[in-house]
């Protein structure tokens, strides 16, 4: 259920895989996302289970309305009734409120200070990448005292350079802002690679402590893949402070 999960100083990094949910097919099982045309009853337990699996008391983990720009959110509290805003990345100072995010295929990005107490969760996409989000992220994270230097990055499973088949004009369009995004697909043909840009925007930021996820989504049948399966669930990535 939980992939993967780190611990570094307080701050804490968990990526789940789709298995040890309540969610029937297409979604089985451990779909976390709410807007994909799952029950919306399934979806809140399996937001429950992974929460509790973490140790994070259900009410304080925040979602966000995803939409492949390149909004940064501060956060300081669930939003309770209020609607999650639309934005592709939470950064937030308050210990133990869990900042989640959601992928199938894009990359989700994990960011935390343990010193300054900082943590930021941003999703990127190659809209995203394109957009800036990872840079915009880290400014939010800096602006509240948060240092490059200081700051852990964990990227989860995506689907990888080698299946994430685009038109030649797209790559090119990628490669024009991020170089290292170029890729070719393993038959050959143009490709991008998401991870691999978000890497190299996150390097050249000065963040050096970086770790990215092996897992392609696309290839993995532990996971969720909206270009393999097009109609699927949505995996979660969570960071957090210890209180």
């Amino acid at each position: 259920m939980i992939g993967r999960q780190t611990d570094v100083s307080g701050a804490h990094f968990a990526f789940t895989d789709r298995w040890g949910g309540v969610s029937a097919a297409p979604y089985e099982e451990l779909n976390l996302g709410g807007a994909v045309g799952d029950d919306p009853g399934a979806v809140t337990a399996n937001r429950e289970t992974a929460a509790k699996s973490l140790g994070i008391d259900p009410g304080r983990v925040v979602w966000m309305n995803q939409v492949h720009g390149n909004a940064v959110t501060a956060v300081d509290g669930p939003w309770g009734e209020r609607p999650a805003p639309e934005a592709d990345a939470l950064v937030t100072a308050e210990r133990g409120l869990a900042l989640a995010v959601l992928t199938a295929d894009c990359v989700p990005v994990l960011l935390a200070d343990p010193v300054a107490g900082i943590v930021a969760a941003a999703h990127a996409g190659r809209p995203g990448l394109v957009a800036g989000i990872v840079p915009a992220a880290l400014r939010a994270m800096t602006e509240r005292g948060a240092d490059p230097a200081r700051i852990v990055a964990r990227t989860g499973p995506a689907v990888c350079g080698r299946c994430y088949e685009v038109p030649e004009p797209m790559r090119a369009e990628v490669a024009a802002v991020e170089p290292a995004a170029h890729a070719e697909t393993s038959w050959g043909t143009p490709a991008v690679d998401v991870a691999a840009g978000v890497h190299a925007q996150l390097a050249r930021a000065g963040v050096r402590d970086l770790e990215r996820s092996p897992v392609c989504t696309r290839e993995s049948p532990d996971h969720f893949s909206h270009r393999r399966d097009r109609t699927t669930g949505r995996l979660a990535g969570y960071v957090w402070l210890d209180r």
